[in-house]
């Protein structure tokens, strides 16, 4: 009897310490991110991860950062923007379950075409055109910077985009209550994508 109330006894330490355990794991979904040399994603998602976005240098090929929120963990695979390495990003979209489309609202005329041409194939490419979009109108502290709306406007996202999921949202270095504001949206919908997917 001594040796049944022992196992017991275990039993009982073993479910206390196992039940706890950790907290329930978050779920982690796998991001692209692209925009221009310069749009700033690199000092964005530095600073999400609360490193130093001081010493930033322009991402050359992409690098991976996990990005911790308290809902859920974002691998971003972040791409690099400049001009030769802008034909490639498309074979770095596959596994990828939303994009983040960063732009530099205070850059040139010309700069700004540019990343309106890349944001419509984004929208249009096979391999993300199901997927929740949020585009990111950065430098928002710069004189220059244009608001949301002429963004909007200029990129005609109403159009192009309609019936997508997709956020627009301003942003800069500044403010990061607002930046994670944005990517909590991101969440909810990379989440309701997942609902989704196990209804079907």
């Amino acid at each position: 009897a001594t040796n049944m109330r022992e196992q017991e006894g275990l039993l009982y330490c073993f479910r206390a310490l196992c039940c706890k355990g950790p907290p329930p794991a978050r779920p982690e979904y796998d991001l692209v991110c692209i925009g221009l040399t310069g749009s700033g994603k690199t000092s964005l998602l530095s600073k999400l991860c609360s490193e130093s976005a001081e010493n930033v240098v322009s991402t050359t090929g992409f690098s991976i950062k996990a990005v911790p929120f308290q809902n859920a963990i974002l691998n971003v695979k972040e791409l690099g923007g400049a001009d030769n390495i802008r034909k490639y990003w498309s074979r770095y979209y596959q596994g990828s379950q939303g994009v983040i489309f960063v732009l530099d609202s205070a850059s040139s005329e010309d700069d700004l075409e540019t990343a309106r041409n890349e944001l419509h194939s984004a929208l249009q490419h096979p391999q993300l055109c199901t997927l929740p979009f949020l585009i990111l109108a950065n430098h928002q502290d710069k004189p220059a910077a244009r608001s949301v709306q002429e963004v909007k406007k200029y990129f005609e996202l109403e159009p192009l985009a309609r019936g997508k999921r997709w956020i627009l949202q301003p942003c800069s270095l500044d403010d990061m209550e607002a930046l994670k504001d944005s990517f909590s949206q991101l969440i909810n919908l990379l989440e309701e994508k997942d609902h989704e997917a196990v209804r079907m």
